[in-house]
Order: C-alpha cells, then sequence, then structure tokens
C-alpha cells in the first residue's frame, strides 16, 4: 500500500478538462487564423463570424447567430419571444432547479419570474410531472402569467422535445433549450440546434465546443426568430446602423473567438466521438467495480434515452450508501480520496437554484424539489475531455474502486 501511495504521489496530475494538449494538436491553425484576423483588421462582426455561424448552422441543423456568450444567448431567445415585456401583469418562466445560474439569472434580468421545476434522477433533465405541478400550482397562486419554459440539456443529453412540445403547445407556452453543454449531441439522429425553435449555446473554454474566452449562439428554426434575434444581437438595429427598431443589447461575438472556434471546428466530430468513447470506458470500468467490490457505497453511472448521443460536456456520478441513501460525507469523502491520488473532481452543482441566497424569494422552500436538493449531495464529475486515454481511465476508476 505503501509503495503504490509513493508511485501515485509521483504520478502526473489528471487535467479535469485539458485544454493544453488540444491547444498543442491545434496551435498552427489556430495561430493561422488570428494572423489572418490581425491583417484585416475587422475585430467586430469580421468576416470569421458568418463563416462560423454558417458551420454552426451546418452541425446544428438550423441557422446561427454567434453571440457574446451562453448566458447573453439565452437572455436573447427571451427577449426575442417577447419574454418579459408586456404590460400589466408579471410574466413567468419554467426552469430546471438543477441547473447553472445562468438559466434563471436571464429570466429576471428579462423582467420575468422565474419557476423552479425538479429534475428526473436518472439523466438530470426536466421533469414533466414536476412541470404539470408547478405550472398548476402558479395558476393557483397567481403570481404571473405562464409564458415560456427553459429545458437544459444537462451534462451534454439533449432533452426530449416530445411529449413537451405537445404539452406547451397546449398552453401556449414558448419553449427555449437551453444547450449550454450539448452542442453536438443527437437525439434520434437529429443534432442539438433543430429540436427545437429556439436553441442558445455556450462557447465558454471548457464546453465540447469552446472558444479562448467567451462565446455562444443562437439557433432558430424559424426565418423570422432568425431576423429579430440577429437584430437583438446589434442593440435592436435594423439594416440600418442607426434605425433601432426594437430593444437590443451588444451581444456581438468578437471576430478573434470566431477563428478560435473556426480552428477548433476541425477536429469537433474527432473529438465528440473521443469524449463518447471515454464514457463508454468510464461506464464499463464503473460498472465492473460496482459488481465486484464490496464497499460501503455505491456509484451510479449517468445514463442515456434511446437513441441520444451525448456531447458528454461532464461525466457526473451519484453517489449513494450502500443502501441507496444520498450521502453529502461519502461523496465529499470519495473526492478527497481521489485528490490524493491526484485525480481532480467537481460537483455540478452543490446546492439547487431555488435554494440559492439570491432566489429563493422565488422558490417554495426546503423540500419542494426532493430530487434537486437529493443531487446537490450526490453528484460528483470525473474528468472528461477528449483526450483522456487508457490508462488515465484505468487510473481513475481504479482509485475509486479502492476507496
Amino acid at each position: 500500500m505503501k509503495g503504490r501511495a509513493v508511485l501515485e504521489q509521483r504520478a502526473p496530475r489528471i487535467p479535469f478538462v485539458d485544454l493544453g494538449a488540444q491547444s498543442r494538436r491545434l496551435r498552427p491553425e489556430i495561430e493561422r487564423r488570428i494572423a489572418a484576423v490581425l491583417d484585416h483588421g475587422r475585430y467586430v462582426m469580421g468576416p470569421e463570424v458568418a463563416e462560423l455561424e454558417a458551420e454552426l448552422g451546418r452541425l446544428g441543423g438550423a441557422s446561427a447567430v454567434a453571440v457574446s456568450s451562453g448566458s447573453d444567448a439565452l437572455l436573447i431567445a427571451l427577449l426575442a419571444l417577447d419574454v418579459g415585456r408586456s404590460e400589466g401583469e408579471r410574466e413567468a418562466v419554467f426552469v430546471p432547479s438543477f441547473t447553472f445560474t445562468a438559466t434563471a439569472e436571464v429570466v429576471l434580468l428579462a423582467g420575468a419570474l422565474p419557476v423552479f421545476v425538479d429534475v428526473r434522477e436518472d439523466d438530470f433533465l426536466l421533469d414533466l410531472d414536476s412541470l404539470d405541478r408547478e405550472f398548476d400550482a402558479l395558476a393557483r397562486r397567481g403570481r404571473a402569467v405562464p409564458k415560456a419554459i427553459i429545458t437544459v440539456d444537462l451534462f451534454g443529453q439533449p432533452m426530449p422535445e416530445h411529449p413537451l412540445r405537445e404539452w406547451a403547445a397546449a398552453r401556449e407556452l414558448e419553449v427555449i433549450s437551453d444547450a449550454a453543454q450539448s452542442f453536438g449531441a443527437r437525439r434520434g439522429g437529429q443534432p442539438v440546434g433543430s429540436l427545437a425553435e429556439v436553441t442558445t449555446t455556450s462557447f465558454y473554454p471548457a464546453k465540447p465546443l469552446g472558444g479562448y474566452g467567451d462565446g455562444g449562439a443562437v439557433f432558430c428554426t424559424e426565418p423570422g426568430a432568425l431576423e429579430v434575434v440577429q437584430s437583438i444581437r446589434e442593440h435592436g438595429q435594423s439594416a440600418d446602423r442607426y434605425d433601432v427598431v426594437r430593444l437590443g443589447m451588444n451581444g456581438r461575438l468578437d471576430t478573434l473567438q470566431a477563428a478560435v472556434l473556426l480552428a477548433k471546428l476541425t477536429v469537433f466530430e474527432e473529438e465528440l466521438a473521443a469524449r463518447r468513447a471515454a464514457a463508454a470506458g468510464y461506464t464499463e470500468r464503473l460498472d465492473a467495480v460496482s459488481t465486484s467490490v464490496r464497499t460501503p457505497w455505491r456509484v451510479s453511472a449517468p445514463e442515456c434515452g434511446a437513441g441520444v448521443e451525448s456531447s458528454w460536456a461532464q461525466y457526473t456520478l451519484r453517489v449513494d450508501d450502500r443502501d441507496g441513501r444520498p450521502s453529502s460525507r461519502i461523496r465529499d469523502a470519495l473526492r478527497a480520496h481521489l485528490d490524493r491520488a491526484g485525480i481532480p473532481t467537481a460537483v455540478h452543482y452543490p446546492c439547487p437554484m431555488h435554494l440559492q441566497p439570491a432566489y429563493r424569494q422565488y422558490g417554495r422552500g426546503p423540500g419542494s424539489l426532493p430530487v434537486s436538493e437529493s443531487l446537490a449531495l450526490r453528484v460528483i464529475s470525473l474528468p472528461m475531455h477528449p483526450y483522456l486515454d487508457e490508462a488515465a481511465l484505468d487510473r481513475i476508476c481504479g482509485r475509486i474502486a479502492a476507496a
């Protein structure tokens, strides 16, 4: 045991997201792309932005508008659908509580009220039964008029649009797909970008397709929505720069980020395949651990629905005691054990939105969304990137087995 501990101390720390390996691989192409921008000098809305939008549209199966961040993409989508703009009563947007703060904060920034909804335990996606209950509860309280739903493709798996779309249509609600973590994924052969009328994504550096700074995109399947999104991105302008036809914002993606993303797109499909192979490698090894090793805890690998090709932005486990009860103590002990072996982990997310100080006044308190609250005690994300090799997977899963 002592000898193994010494070897682990000497082993290099495994990167949680290995942007360095990707940078070394792509550096000549990235430098070529950046040099082209420096040569033409069009740093705002240069030709690379339009080129990037065309490539994104091809991959996403819908028209794409490149914007300044994933959060701005969500806000632009809400503004394009006139959420929060109505006179009189306040409008409400249903959002999953088990997500990153950006999904909720943009609702308030748009002038609407967030209504938090629970998620499903097996795939972390919005729970339609909980949505139905929260819709009815909102109607009874009469605090706001239901306007829209934001679904979240958490950790890279696309949200099923059916029967959600029919449910929303019957109640005259708009649907926005927050695909910040799932660009490149598919459901039923259809790419993320084409599964909802309006989809947003993020190009934050750690995302499956990430820039060297902030960036994002809005995908539209309807031409009318596309024109509105393009206008909002540039201060609400029409084709005439000084003709302002609606409320807008400065939501443009800079040309240098577009250049970096174009370089990364040359290997994007290959990297997606590598992510899926790494996820399959994790699942195979962890299934073997759960059946062959007797521990006082157990881990549950993430599950994908039928016909789903996840982009695997994260590989997130659920950790329970041996009787299946959530335990943050066991989860945190496992994290500490892995950290000592040079294996970083993360918790996505340690507190659901309805219990966050900034949003407590909009939720119904502890116990109201039990699955989200339980997951916050149990989840642990393992290193995930396209450059994880078999040795790294063996080392990570071996240390989990030995915990």
